[in-house]
Formats: C-alpha cells, sequence, structure tokens
C-alpha cells in the first residue's frame, strides 16, 4: 500500500570514494604541463634562427597546447563521480499501479534497407512487452523513409504481438526481443510454437523487401487495403504527404488472454522538396506534437531503431527517480548508457564507445547530470514544451482514432507546421546541429534543467553497433561535423556553456564539441616528427637529458589514467588497447575530414546530411569481425590517409633505426624513433591488408596505389625542406 514503508529508498547516489587522487594527478600533470610550455616557449624564442625550425616546433608547440585544452576539459570527468543505484521493487510505496504515469514510446527509422525492419520489429516488441501496464503505453513509429515495407513489417508484427506479450508474461524472461530471446540460454524448450510464428512473420516481411513492395496477394485482413491507399506512383520518400496509421489501440485490443494490449502509432511525417525537415531533430519534434494530439503521456521514451530492451524493468527504473516526491523540481531526463551486442572479445574498431557512453556520464551526474545520447533516456514531456504551449495544444483524452485527434495530428505532422514557431529552436529537440541529442541535453542544461545516470546492471538496453571500418569512422565522421557546428556557434560551449552552466559542466560539454581538433595534435606527431626523422633532424630533447622525464611523465601518466578508468569500468586490457589505437585512428582519418567537412559547410560549398548507419553487414564481414581481422574492403578516403600514416612511420622507423646504429645518435633520435615504432605496431593491422591478407576485406589497389604516390610526394618535399635549411642532428 502506498504510505506504507515510507523509509525504504527508491534510489541511492554515492560519491565515489578516493576522488583526491584525481584531483591530485589533475595538479600534478598541470604542473608537468606548464613546465613543457616553459620548455616549448624557451626554445622558440632563443634557439632556432631559421624560418623552417620555427615553423617545425611551432607545429609542435600548437600540438601540444590542444593536446593540454582536451586533457583539461576532460578532467572535469573525474572532479565529482558518482553511483547510483536503484530499487523499482519500492515503487509500491509511492505509486500504485493504476496512478503509475503513460509512457510514449518514440522509436525512429529512416531507411528499411540500411535499418531492416525485422530489426525495428524486434525493438517495438521488446518495448512493448515492458513490465508495466499495457494500457498506460503507446508505441510511436517514425519511418522517415516513408516505406510501405516498413509499415508492412508492423501491419504483420501486430498479430504477432498478441501471442508474444502472453509469452513474455508466462515466461517471465528478460530479454523480450526475439531474435535475442530465441538466439539465447534463456529460451525455454517449448517455445517451438512462438518461434514459429516469429519466423513466419520474418519470412512474410523479408519476401517483401526482396519484392520491393507490397502486393495485393500478401493482404489478408479486409482492413490492410486502406492502409496502403496513400502510396501511390507520386509518392516517394522526399514528397509524400502525411502517413499516421493507428495499428493498435489500448481501449480496445487485447491480446490472445485478454489483457489490454499497448498502443502502437505507425507516422511518417509531410515531406515536401525545398522544405528542410531538419533530420532525426525534426522527426522528434513531430513525433512530440502528434503524440501530444493522441496521447500526451507525461514521460516519453525515445529509442533508435535497434535498441533493444533488455530488462523489462527499465521504465520503473526510470520511475524509481522520476516518481520521486524529492526529486529535483527541474529533472528533464533519467539518461541509460548504450550498450552493445555482438561486439567481438577485443572490440577491434572502439565500437563500445565506454569512454562516451559509461564513464564520461558518471562524472558529469555529480555535476547536473548527463548529457543527452540519442536512445535509452526517459524524458518529461513539459521539459520539452513549456506548460503553456502544452495547454494550447487542445489535447484530448479521446479515443486516439477519433476523427478529430487524427485531424490534429495530422497537421501536427504538417512540413509547414512549425513554420514561425520555436520549435526547435527553445521548444522540442534543438536544430543547429546533426547531432541533435547532445545538442538538446546541452540547451537544457545551460536552460537549467538536470539530469540523472541511471547505469543498472543487466544493461536496460542493447543495440547494434557498425561492424566495419568505413562504417564506424563515417559515424564518427557525422559526429565530428555536428559538434563542430555546437562549438563554433553562438552556443559555444567554452563561453557561453560556462556562463550558463558552470566550469565543470561548460568543460565536459567543450570536451565532445572540440573532440576533432585532436586531429592537430594527431596529424602532426603522426608526421613531422617522421619526416624530420627520415630527414636526420632532432625535435625532442635527448635521451639523456633531464627534460626527458618530463615528456616520459606527460605521455605515461595520461594512459595509466585513462587504463584505471576504463578497467574500473569492466573494460579489459585488450579492450583498452584497441580503443586506444581506434583513438588515433580517428585522428588522422574522420576527425580531419570532419573539420574540412564543417569548413566546406560554412563558406557555403557543401552542407552536411543525415546519412544513415548501416546496420546490415555481410557473411564474410561478420566471420573476419568475429575472428578480429578489420575489414578495409571499400575505397574511402579514410583508408588513405591512414595508409599514408602507415607507410611513412614504418619507413622512418626502419630507416631511422639503421641511421642510428650507423652513425650512433640514439640519443638525440630517441623520441622519434620510439613515436615511430609506437604509432607502426599501432598499423600492424593496415600492414596486413596491404601485403600479407589476400580475401575480399583488403586495402583495395587503388587504395594502396594513391597512398604511395601521397607517401613519396610528402616524402620528396620533406627532403627538400629540410635539405635547404641544412638542419641536421
Amino acid at each position: 500500500m502506498v504510505g506504507e514503508n515510507k523509509t525504504l529508498p527508491l534510489h541511492t547516489c554515492q560519491i565515489e570514494p578516493n576522488l583526491w587522487l584525481n584531483r591530485g594527478h589533475a595538479v600534478l600533470y598541470s604542473c608537468a604541463l606548464l613546465a613543457l610550455f616553459y620548455h616549448r616557449l624557451r626554445s622558440l624564442l632563443f634557439q632556432f634562427t631559421t624560418f623552417f625550425a620555427l615553423f617545425l616546433h611551432l607545429s609542435l608547440f600548437v600540438s601540444d597546447l590542444v593536446f593540454a585544452f582536451m586533457w583539461a576539459v576532460t578532467q572535469a570527468f573525474h572532479m565529482r563521480r558518482v553511483h547510483r543505484q536503484t530499487f523499482p521493487e519500492n515503487l509500491s510505496t509511492v505509486l500504485e499501479t493504476k496512478d503509475m504515469p503513460k509512457i510514449d514510446v518514440f522509436v525512429c527509422t529512416a531507411d528499411p534497407h540500411k535499418e531492416p525492419p525485422m530489426s525495428v520489429v524486434n525493438t517495438v516488441l521488446s518495448v512493448m512487452a515492458f513490465d508495466y501496464p499495457g494500457e498506460k503505453v503507446c508505441v510511436y513509429v517514425s519511418d522517415d523513409g516513408g516505406s510501405q515495407l516498413t509499415l508492412f513489417a508492423f501491419v504483420e508484427m501486430e498479430k504477432f504481438a498478441r501471442h508474444w506479450l502472453p509469452f513474455c508474461r508466462e515466461m517471465g524472461m528478460r530479454k523480450r526481443s526475439p531474435e535475442a530471446y530465441f538466439a539465447s540460454s534463456e529460451a525455454h524448450p517449448h517455445s517451438d510454437k512462438i518461434k514459429m510464428m516469429y519466423e513466419c512473420m520474418k519470412e512474410r516481411v523479408e519476401h517483401v523487401m526482396e519484392m520491393g513492395r507490397v502486393t495485393d496477394d500478401l493482404i489478408h485482413d479486409e482492413d490492410e487495403p486502406q492502409i496502403f491507399t496513400k502510396w501511390t506512383s507520386d509518392f516517394t520518400r522526399s514528397n509524400h504527404p502525411t502517413v499516421i496509421q493507428v495499428l493498435l489501440n489500448s481501449q480496445k485490443d487485447v491480446d490472445v488472454m485478454g489483457q489490454a494490449m499497448p498502443s502502437l502509432i505507425y507516422l511518417s511525417r509531410e515531406k515536401r522538396p525545398g522544405v528542410h525537415h531538419h533530420f532525426k531533430a525534426g522527426a522528434l519534434n513531430t513525433l512530440t506534437r502528434v503524440s501530444a494530439a493522441m496521447t500526451n503521456a507525461p514521460i516519453i521514451l525515445t529509442l533508435d531503431c535497434d535498441m533493444n530492451s533488455n530488462d523489462p524493468q527499465a521504465p520503473r527504473q526510470a520511475l524509481c527517480h522520476l516518481s520521486d516526491p524529492e526529486a529535483h523540481p527541474n529533472l528533464a531526463f533519467v539518461q541509460f548508457p548504450q550498450y552493445f551486442r555482438g561486439i567481438d572479445r577485443n572490440d577491434i574498431y572502439g565500437c563500445e564507445w565506454k569512454g562516451l557512453f559509461q564513464i564520461y556520464p558518471v562524472g558529469m551526474d555529480g555535476l547536473r547530470g548527463p548529457n543527452h545520447v540519442g536512445t535509452g533516456c526517459f524524458f518529461r514531456r513539459r521539459a520539452l514544451h513549456k506548460e503553456d504551449n502544452v495547454s494550447s495544444l487542445n489535447l484530448s483524452d479521446q479515443s486516439i482514432r477519433d476523427e478529430l485527434n487524427l485531424e490534429r495530428a495530422h497537421n501536427r505532422a504538417s512540413c509547414t507546421y512549425e513554420n514561425d514557431t520555436e520549435w526547435g529552436v527553445t521548444m522540442g529537440f534543438r536544430y543547429g546541429s546533426v547531432v541533435e541529442d547532445y545538442y538538446t541535453g546541452y540547451r537544457l542544461h545551460c536552460e537549467g534543467w538536470v539530469s540523472i545516470f541511471c547505469d543498472p546492471q543487466p544493461p536496460a538496453f542493447m543495440g547494434d553497433a557498425p561492424f566495419n571500418l568505413n562504417d564506424t569512422l563515417s559515424q564518427t565522421m557525422r559526429w565530428s561535423v555536428g559538434l563542430l557546428e555546437v562549438a563554433f556557434s553562438k552556443y559555444c560551449t567554452i563561453i557561453f556553456g560556462v556562463k550558463k552552466m558552470n566550469l565543470l559542466m561548460g568543460m565536459c560539454y567543450s570536451h565532445y564539441a572540440f573532440w576533432p581538433i585532436w586531429s592537430i595534435p594527431m596529424i602532426t606527431y603522426a608526421f613531422l616528427p617522421q619526416l624530420a626523422l627520415l630527414n636526420g633532424t632532432s625535435l625532442f630533447p635527448k635521451a639523456s637529458e633531464k627534460w626527458m622525464y618530463l615528456y616520459a611523465y606527460l605521455f605515461i601518466s595520461a594512459f595509466i589514467q585513462d587504463l584505471i578508468s576504463f578497467l574500473r569500468a569492466n573494460g579489459t586490457l585488450g579492450r583498452w588497447y584497441n580503443n586506444q589505437r581506434m583513438w588515433m585512428i580517428r585522428g588522422v582519418t574522420c576527425f580531419p575530414f570532419g573539420f574540412f567537412q564543417f569548413f566546406l559547410q560554412k563558406i557555403g560549398v557543401s552542407s552536411s546530411g543525415f546519412n544513415v548507419t548501416s546496420k546490415v553487414s555481410n557473411d564474410e564481414q561478420s566471420k573476419r569481425y568475429a575472428r578480429g581481422i578489420f575489414d578495409f574492403g571499400v575505397v574511402s578516403p579514410f583508408f588513405v590517409s591512414l595508409s599514408m600514416v602507415a607507410l611513412i612511420n614504418f619507413a622512418a622507423f626502419w630507416i631511422g633505426l639503421m641511421r642510428v646504429l650507423e652513425d650512433g645518435y640514439l640519443n638525440s633520435m630517441f623520441v622519434q624513433l620510439f613515436l615511430s615504432g609506437y604509432v607502426m605496431v599501432n598499423c600492424w593491422p593496415v600492414y596486413e591488408a596491404m601485403v600479407l591478407r589476400n580475401d575480399s576485406g583488403i586495402l583495395p589497389r587503388y587504395v594502396k596505389k594513391v597512398s604511395v604516390i601521397l607517401s613519396m610526394g610528402m616524402f620528396t618535399v620533406a627532403y627538400f625542406a629540410f635539405g635547404m635549411q641544412g638542419i641536421s642532428y
């Protein structure tokens, strides 16, 4: 009964012990950085007489400044880390089942060929099967591709769901995505019948995908033909009217056991040529308005189409914070971390993003709360639009199939509805960056809202990560462009953010916003010391000098801190090593290309779009990934720059080593030789793909040819530049 056992907690929050170690390290490291800059400036001012020598050391100085800035803003994550625990079993002390708030679930998809409908179906089935009253859940599927193939999948799914939800309740299993359940050890020996029903549905959906259209012979129910009438010859993904289809209505639809089903609504918003649709942020804002007209739940859960529920208790976990009578009045959202299924043992592509999704949010949680990461987030509706805006929507408690409700919903899905409104500016998900999740969370925090990080075990949600290198880098390049859009705007995190939040929160958001500037020191240290080594020029203190200890401390202690944080977050040494390697790979591939695309966008030459990351991989790619082998099987500019790094460092190490052994200059060239060797070791997968492997995932011949030509050109230019200046040991 509500009112009894009031002392039972809904959640606890504990500040991480031994934070003084992080703070002490920050002080020592800061002193070491000051000493480094003293040494650099002294060298710049008093030791170099030629312009080229000045250029070399000024490049290193600027790179060190960027390193120092990025290290400094990262330390904000370590200043006040907190860990939370929830107790959903105690919810009954403050909330009876009949009083639980309604939840609107938003699932977004955009391309049935890159995001297979069956993957989206599994996500929707997993959230419909939440351990939560069915009549209080409504799932909205936003199809920005406007595909009848996707809608057909959900027409088929709603029939299967009537059997699947009772099965989940009866079995009491944790994994309620059919694909995840049937592939797990949870699968019940007597689940053959329900599995056969699922496979039958899957076969029909995949048959339609192969055909590319929904034909009359696939439609059996008399109501189904009307569902697809809007797909005429003039209907395209970028030019079509609004499609809203109520597939399930909790007020009247029941499963085979007579229990109320969650509502299920398909939405494809209107799109017209020349009208900007604002990508995913625009889709989410349309969902927010349409759901307000139809169900108006006070809680909104946003999910990516591949982010399945991994624990049916997830809504109750969130309610431990959202329904707490002592919760902060400005609590905007509860963010769950992203976890990914199917990642290989050592995570060769760094797809886990442990820092981004699991380590750094813990640090922000002790300040004003984690940033929004686009999925697995329970929002309070009032945080997305103000109370006066909510009331102005003239919401209705009538049936979601009521004609007036549907008319209002269609109006709010119009492509011109947002004209002369504050949607995307001060309301809803914010426009101005292709990383709408990061930008929306940032703006909410600047407006005084707070958030909470909820990381229960087992993970509440599990998603799919890109399992080939080109897709991984393409995704990161898209993020880079969006982050730079925030960094170099009037809402700059280091100025506007610090002013509106506080110094540490501004630093946390700056770590993300300025993420792509890692490319400056990465490219500098990937090429400049190595070219100098090839031309017999020393750029660092001798190994016997005392300044060498400073460089060693800065290098080693930074890596040790990162390793400790990674291991404490249940990481492994193998995954940490690959995470470091991918950090370097991104620094010479997607980060600089993201910078370049952002620059072109700013001068009006190009504009960034939203490219959907493919969730489909072929069998050969999957087999290579499972064996920990990198896949380079496409022509990509990313692989050209990466191959150049591999070639230059390979040549620098071996030629430099021979010269050092012959001439005895190891003392003066040790740092450059070490850097070349370190990069060369991390480039081993590139060397394999160049000469040692013979599968379809090797580097294409064109990429190898271009990278060799450009590397030789770079070496030639460096040879003449160093030679003309007469710079040597």
